[in-house]
């Protein structure tokens, strides 16, 4: 079976999904007509209905913002950590 090549919408394409469906044109119907998949359009609606945007960042809730910007001080904690290391290696050996 030949997978199927993942194709991606514009937000004015979204939007005219989300609007269609809020003048009453039923869920199934779209799918159908536009050949999407049920999961993509539900998190249409969902996105368009929770802040109006379809961009990821612009759907986090607060506690998702919180854990990217913990994960990235981590990380950068981490490396410099690393470095710390190095340069103990490096004095230790003199």
């Amino acid at each position: 079976m030949a997978r199927r090549v993942r194709r991606s919408f514009s937000k004015e394409f979204k939007k005219q999904m989300v609007q269609l469906h809020a003048s009453g044109k039923p869920r199934s119907e779209i799918i159908k007509d536009y050949e999407l998949t049920p999961s993509s359009f539900d998190n249409w609606v969902r996105q368009y209905q929770d802040s109006g945007s379809f961009q990821e960042k612009d759907n986090r809730t607060p506690e998702q913002e919180e854990l990217l910007k913990l994960r990235k001080e981590n990380q950068k904690l981490a490396m410099e950590n690393d470095v710390l290391k190095q340069a103990a290696l490096i004095m230790g050996r003199k």
